[in-house]
């Protein structure tokens, strides 16, 4: 993830570092983290009469009415737009070169929202000015509040501009952020007993018993997880990563970088050249699959086409920045547990 994270990693090393995910009712295997959230505050209703939301800085928001000129990061948008709630604008990674729907847009038709920056500090403030936003609502990849995708140099005039909320996706369980964008939808007016919204969540509980009972059965199987670059390889780490904390929580056998490299980036990841690309011995591979990382299809380089894992044809992509539904975090934790339920041991 780029450098709106924290201050002491560059913004490559931050775009291949990744992730982050929450849900509500976790499964008694996992565990949660529910001390480290801010816990919602939906006085009134979201069709009629005042509106608040409590976010994950501690910062109560408080309008007259729910918003509904809504500017998100795209992730965020992606995600409240399973739940039936719309924005007018989003920033972040919306669409490829190509005009297609980035893959953090999810389901949204992108043609239908006003995209106030596409890449890294890009955010035309008039633009957004224009749009009369009542709130802006994106993620947190620190402790600090610092929201993602705001730019640093014009975050104080955005924020004369409309409250913002705050959703944390960092050093937590994937439930947890879950949970808290099941409370925002709910606050604007999302009807969280429609079938579709239910039998999302149901879904991923049972995909996360699924990779439960599969980690179980093959405890000797190691997961690497990797994001690419034209220089470097970058090794993931668990622990500030919410979809990773939570597979790791459920049983899975990650391999972790080197505390002396993590400490190098703040706890997040290893810098490998592609000589050492093959440092770590792995039996599943799980690659970023971001539009800002190289996907595997795509890499040349014949120390990667020679990793054993790689030759059994045992990678998969991964959700680095996952889409914070129960809808969308179905299918990562559904391939994980068929990548580790048919994996050779070949490391």
């Amino acid at each position: 993830m780029p450098n709106a994270r924290t201050a002491r990693l560059s913004r490559r090393g931050l775009l291949a570092a990744g992730g982050a995910l929450g849900l509500g009712a976790v499964l008694t295997a996992c565990g949660d983290d529910d001390a480290k959230d801010g816990g919602a505050d939906t006085k009134g209703s979201a069709k009629s009469g005042p509106w608040s939301f409590k976010d994950d800085r501690g910062t109560t928001v408080k309008l007259d009415e729910a918003p509904k000129n809504i500017v998100a990061f795209t992730g965020v948008a992606a995600a409240l737009y399973d739940y039936g709630i719309e924005v007018k604008g989003v920033f972040g990674p919306t669409t490829t070169k190509d005009g297609k729907a980035d893959v953090q847009a999810g389901d949204m038709d992108v043609s239908k929202v006003t995209v106030l920056g596409n890449v890294w500090d890009q955010f035309n403030v008039e633009k957004y000015a224009a749009l009369a936003p009542d709130v802006l609502i994106s993620t947190m990849f620190d402790d600090a509040g610092t929201l993602w995708y705001v730019p640093e140099a014009s975050k104080d005039k955005i924020a004369k501009l409309a409250p913002s909320v705050g959703i944390s996706a960092f050093d937590r369980q994937l439930t947890a952020p879950l949970q808290r964008m099941w409370e925002l939808a709910e606050s604007l007016g999302a009807d969280m007993t429609d079938a579709k919204v239910t039998e999302a969540k149901k879904r991923f509980e049972a995909a996360s018993e699924r990779l439960r009972k599969a980690a179980k059965a093959k405890p000797e199987i190691k997961v690497l997880v990797g994001s690419a670059s034209p220089e470097l390889f970058y090794v993931s780490g668990t622990n500030l990563s919410i979809d990773l904390e939570y597979f790791k929580a459920l049983g899975v056998n990650f391999v972790e970088p080197t505390e002396e490299a993590k400490k190098a980036t703040g706890g997040w990841f290893e810098s490998l050249s592609w000589e050492n690309v093959d440092k770590h011995k792995a039996d599943v591979i799980m690659m970023d699959d971001r539009s800002s990382a190289i996907q595997p299809a795509n890499i040349t380089e014949a120390t990667w086409k020679q990793l054993p894992a790689v030759k059994a044809g045992q990678v998969i992509a991964r959700s680095t920045e996952p889409i914070l539904s129960y809808d969308k975090c179905v299918a990562p934790v559904e391939a994980l547990a068929e990548a580790i339920e048919k994996a050779k041991k070949v490391s």
